[in-house]
């Protein structure tokens, strides 16, 4: 038996495949315990499961016009280097409690490999969004060498500074929750294993089933529960666009933060929360803002997508979906109705889209998922013994 700690952010994206890994190891008879926000975790892990507290900054709150390479500094300097600050103290007060063989560790969540290579535990990358297999720091290289420089100083104060190496990849071992099908063919290391999207079933809850009409195309429209500050005007162009085509397109559309003011009716079906999982299995195409687990979904699913990102990794992954050829891109900030449907019959009536988004589905189930993240843990705990 081994014990594994996840180190993660207070982001569902992010600690949705470790719960799947989490369940793998501990049916195997492993012990797991995670660093974090034990709020975040409970809801999505179980009220069962060991969460050692983590301190979190307050909740991110950006000015919606950041774009580029200002958008990335944001980023850096008011969520990444923060949240690995805060976190510190707790995961090495988890680290001396509960004694792991292993650390996972988030990409996002520094603080996880930093006090790994501090106190000498080895430590694995879970990488769970295929952008960052992406540099988006290409052709920025003085934000790069900004970057850098913040990771230096915040390795002197949580980390070993003898180490130079970046510690969003483990020089040892990183999961990517991806594959080169997505992510494309680039150059990467011996130590990045490919073990595609980890799942985790969900409840369908409470959902009205009777309302889809089987002799039309079904359009799940989601941009997270990130982005309800800035959603508006798109979630509605959206609708718009399927109204216009209600005699062959039916939709679906996630309003968590109540912004759509039109009622639902036979072509538009607006809810709060919608079981996504059980929706796909029944849907033609997906409306997104190509966040990594969304797109994930839906390929492992075989649906092509229409991507609209707005920030952070977003434009990343929505690249890779379209070098993929499994989805149309469309401008979040611009596109109206006109834009948005015309993407959509693209994808719902040209087969090639369908087909790319199967064959990168189909390289995702066989990259083993949860079973084969766990798998790679358990040999890695063995040889570092």
């Amino acid at each position: 038996m081994s014990r594994f700690l996840f180190v993660v952010p207070p982001l569902v994206g992010h600690i949705n495949p470790t719960v799947s890994v989490a369940a793998e190891l501990a049916g195997r008879g492993h012990r797991v315990a995670w660093a974090g926000l034990p709020r975040f975790v409970e809801e999505l892990a179980g009220p069962e499961a060991e969460v050692y507290p983590c301190e979190i900054p307050g909740l991110l709150e950006r000015p919606t016009e950041l774009r580029g390479a200002a958008a990335l500094q944001f980023l850096w300097q008011e969520f990444f280097v923060p949240l690995a600050d805060a976190m510190a103290p707790g995961v090495e007060q988890a680290v001396r409690e509960f004694g792991p063989d292993v650390i996972v560790s988030d990409q996002q969540t520094l603080a996880g490999a930093l006090v790994a290579e501090r106190l000498g535990i080895p430590y694995v990358t879970s990488s769970t969004t295929s952008a960052e297999f992406s540099d988006a720091l290409d052709g920025m290289p003085k934000i790069g060498e900004w970057v850098a420089s913040l990771v230096a100083e915040l390795r002197d104060r949580i980390g070993d500074p003898a180490r130079t190496h970046d510690p969003r990849f483990s020089p040892d071992l990183v999961l990517a929750f991806t594959t080169p099908e997505l992510a494309g063919d680039g150059a990467y290391g011996d130590e990045v294993r490919f073990v595609g999207p980890a799942l985790t079933r969900r409840p369908a809850g409470d959902f009205p089933w009777q309302w889809l009409d089987e002799d039309r195309a079904t359009v799940l429209v989601s941009l997270g529960t990130a982005n309800t500050d800035v959603g508006a005007r798109f979630l509605a162009e959206c609708a718009a666009a399927v109204r216009e085509r209600g005699r062959r397109v039916q939709a679906v559309i996630a309003d968590p933060g109540g912004v759509l003011t039109a009622e639902s009716d036979t072509d538009v079906l607006v809810l709060p929360h919608i079981p996504q999982l059980a929706l796909l299995e029944r849907a033609s195409a997906v409306i997104s803002h190509a966040g990594h687990n969304t797109v994930a979904e839906s390929l492992w699913h075989g649906v092509p997508l229409v991507v609209a990102p707005i920030r952070d990794d977003q434009p990343l992954v929505a690249a890779q979906v379209t070098a993929a050829g499994a989805g149309v891109r469309v401008r979040f900030g611009r596109s109206g109705r006109r834009q948005i449907g015309a993407a959509l019959d693209a994808v719902l009536e040209e087969t090639q889209y369908r087909e790319a988004a199967r064959a990168i589905g189909a390289s995702f189930r066989a990259a083993g998922g949860a079973a084969a993240a766990a798998t790679q843990l358990e040999k890695f705990a063995v040889d570092r013994r």
